[in-house]
């Protein structure tokens, strides 16, 4: 019975905590995970409510926000529509640690002996708060561990491509500041998820996965940074996120230089293209010339 009335309670607890989390994100591919799929799904979605409540601590245009958050989720689709194998290996990860959940009914008729028949609400406090939920198992601990990782990988690729994308949106650096903090504090709905399953939505290696995508674009091309996601066993490890030398070793990037670093002749051939370069003074040769000339005679 206790077993019965604990599921029940966590189903619905959890029922009710997805309920609030869906009024705090602002498209679908706000978390990371994929909620939408079929033909006509693949372009993600926008959520207006959620668009608003995020621009309302913004001095910036409500259509720029907008355009920000739709240029995110055409990366995060575009991610999701060429990489097939992608969604899959995300929700078996998900699964993975899902299977291992279960209630403490050893705990359940521990708190029963002490809890007030008048309060019911006590119980599903406790659920709330993940008190009856066991500690982690070493299979749970290894899909959480490959749940994050990938998270973060996705999450870091859609901040490094969006940014890209978005350079001429005005506005474009304080939306992905506000974007990034959002992400790192969370919301109500967020924090009671993570306490009650013992799972986090926002990985915590975001920026680390960001910088190691830009790092591989800079030193490769955006080619190489995109056919990492061919297949799961070229995406970057977790000792790679650690070691980012590791990686560009591994891709032959070790002894590159970042494209920024053009040689003299780039840079002056650069600026003759933009119409950039300064004007040739011809009185200047002349000078210099007619110099040469003179000098030339004196030696004579």
């Amino acid at each position: 019975m206790l077993r019965s009335v604990g599921g029940a309670l966590f189903a619905v607890q959890l029922g009710t905590i997805i309920g609030k989390l869906s009024g705090e994100v602002v498209s679908a591919g706000d978390i990371g995970i994929p909620l939408l799929s079929g033909p006509g799904r693949e372009g993600g979605a926008l959520l207006p409510s959620g668009v608003a409540a995020f621009a309302e601590g913004l001095d910036q245009d409500t259509e720029a926000v907008t355009l920000y958050l739709a240029v995110r989720e055409l990366a995060h689709a575009r991610l999701f529509r060429h990489s097939k194998w992608l969604r899959l290996h995300l929700l078996s990860a998900i699964t993975d640690y899902a299977r291992g959940i279960s209630i403490d009914t050893d705990r359940i008729e521990e708190v029963a002996r002490e809890i007030d028949p008048s309060q019911p609400d006590q119980l599903q406090e406790l659920l709330s708060n993940g008190a009856l939920i066991p500690p982690k198992s070493p299979a749970q601990e290894a899909a959480h561990a490959r749940l994050e990782t990938m998270l973060a990988l996705i999450e870091g690729w859609v901040d490094v491509v969006t940014a890209n994308a978005a350079m001429r949106i005005p506005g474009a650096d304080a939306i992905a500041e506000m974007v990034r903090r959002r992400r790192a504090t969370g919301g109500p709905a967020e924090h009671a998820f993570s306490a009650l399953i013992g799972l986090e939505l926002r990985p915590r290696r975001l920026r680390d996965a960001a910088a190691l995508w830009r790092l591989v674009g800079e030193r490769g091309t955006p080619e190489i940074r995109d056919g990492l996601w061919a297949h799961p066993d070229l995406l970057p490890t977790m000792e790679e996120l650690d070691h980012p030398a590791r990686l560009l070793e591994r891709l032959g990037l070790a002894g590159a230089s970042p494209d920024s670093e053009a040689d003299d002749f780039d840079a002056a051939l650069a600026q003759l293209l933009d119409g950039t370069l300064p004007p040739h003074d011809k009185e200047a040769d002349n000078g210099d010339s007619s110099d040469g000339e003179d000098q030339s005679d004196s030696e004579k």
